[in-house]
């Protein structure tokens, strides 16, 4: 996997998912939801160092589709700010 940081903060502030373009990947690094929102994400397997890739987003520009563990899986943007991830990859 030959992958390009696009992306990488040095402020110290975590990017979250619904930062990733269509064609970027990274990797989660947290979950900041709670109760249901957090179990369907650890359902789908969204769980530390899971891999994720943007495939597509809406003509209106959410939800976003992301590969997950060999799924496409739908997530809104306002969901996806509650998952913070790592450097984005081209």
């Amino acid at each position: 996997l030959n992958m390009v940081v696009v992306d990488r903060k040095e402020d110290g502030k975590m990017h979250t998912l619904n930062e990733l373009k269509v064609g970027n990947s990274t990797k989660i690094t947290s979950i900041k939801a709670d109760g249901g929102l957090k179990r369907r994400f650890l359902d789908i397997g969204l769980i530390d160092d899971t891999l994720v890739t943007c495939v597509a987003v809406s003509p209106q520009g959410d939800p976003k589709a992301f590969l997950i563990r060999g799924a496409v899986i739908g997530i809104r943007n306002c969901d996806s700010k509650n998952i913070c991830v790592g450097d984005i990859y081209e």
